[in-house]
């Protein structure tokens, strides 16, 4: 089965640990001792070196690391016009912090694009390498304007109608994607890590108390993800990443996938979905059995919260126990880890070293059990 354009057997999520240099940098800028132009020209050092560590290591889907970002969602998400950062959101497990809160406090505007102009930096990167390989644009998907406060997080004055909101947003996702795709952009991936929290009794709980309907909100999800890339043209792919929480190596929820598990497979219209299966609090194999045999699940059996190495036979093993329940078996699988390595800025509990090492290794196994890579 040949693979998407942009979907490789040996993945990843896309962030990586931030070099000492761009952490130093950006307390720096807080500090008033550089100028954001001169971050900038740190960020483009950094991401020149993590392209080339990424072709050398046999990563084929490139990203400049989330280099430029503090977390994975609150950057993009702030430069949406109406969007305000506020508080922190509570969590089922102690942790020294807590996931943001955005509030919409008037209409949604997109006033530019915000991904174009880092991912023209990351494509003439390619562009200067021998080797080919495929850039991805990684980006929160939509849910995260909604699901972390429901309605009370969306202003009743911009918006007295939800479903007017939820049309906005897939506008300003529809018009992010285009931006993208104009500047020559062929795969972005949307960070969903929202509707499987859905998988969790807790903040099932949490949404009934909000007055949402936990088993509803699935499908209210499909269709504004649906509608928010119903737009890109056939030669854009679209990938969905799911995870439970990857904040500095600590996670926010638990559950199989099995209760959004047709929802997401069957009525969710993307190419490729990036699935957390590191632990057990990602449940079993069994709901893979909703897979279509036109759609790719890139399987996070590698974990990037810490440093220990997975036992290959361990890796390939569960390869093929997912393998059975999907239509066209190992074909429709590749491999990667359960999230980025650093989803934030402080990055999660890990050297450098550890985490090249991992990706070699992940690298490595799929090989062994692919070959050499397929994609488009």
């Amino acid at each position: 089965m040949t693979l998407p354009l942009g979907v490789y057997r040996a993945d990843h999520v896309g962030s990586l640990l931030r070099p000492t240099l761009l952490k130093e940098s950006r307390t720096q800028l807080e500090k008033g001792e550089i100028s954001a132009s001169e971050l900038r020209s740190r960020e483009d050092e950094c991401i020149r070196d993590v392209v080339i560590k990424q072709l050398a290591k046999g990563i084929r889907a490139i990203t400049d690391g989330e280099f430029r970002r503090r977390s994975f969602h609150i950057d993009f998400l702030t430069q949406i016009g109406g969007v305000e950062y506020r508080e922190d959101l509570a969590t089922i497990k102690p942790t020294r912090d807590s996931p943001p809160r955005l509030f919409v406090t008037e209409k949604l505007h997109h006033p530019n694009a915000i991904q174009v102009d880092d991912f023209k930096f990351l494509q003439q990167r390619l562009r200067d390498s021998s080797v080919a390989a495929a850039g991805k644009v990684c980006i929160p998907a939509p849910t995260a304007l909604h699901f972390r406060g429901g309605r009370e997080n969306v202003s009743r004055e911009a918006y007295p109608d939800m479903g007017l909101f939820f049309q906005d947003l897939a506008k300003m996702w529809q018009q992010e994607i285009a931006d993208l795709y104009a500047a020559g952009c062929r795969f972005v991936q949307l960070d969903e890590t929202n509707m499987v929290y859905l998988c969790d009794p807790y903040f099932r709980q949490s949404a009934k108390e909000r007055n949402e309907d936990p088993d509803q909100l699935p499908l209210q999800y499909a269709a504004l993800i649906n509608a928010a890339i119903s737009q890109r043209p056939t030669d854009m792919k679209i990938g969905m990443h799911l995870c439970r929480g990857n904040y500095r190596s600590q996670w926010f929820a638990s559950g199989g996938y099995e209760p959004i598990a047709d929802v997401l497979f069957q009525q969710i219209d993307v190419d490729v979905y990036f699935l957390e299966f590191d632990d057990e609090r990602s449940g079993d194999f069994k709901p893979l059995r909703f897979l279509p045999p036109n759609k790719i699940a890139v399987l996070g059996l590698m974990t990037s919260k810490g440093p220990s190495r997975e036992e290959r036979d361990t890796v390939v093993a569960r390869l093929n126990e997912a393998a059975a329940f999907c239509p066209r078996g190992l074909d429709q699988l590749c491999l990667s880890h359960q999230c980025g390595f650093s989803s934030s800025m402080e990055g999660n509990e890990l050297t450098e070293e550890d985490q090249w090492e991992k990706i070699s290794l992940m690298v490595d196994i799929a090989k062994s059990v692919w070959g050499d890579d397929l994609s488009l």
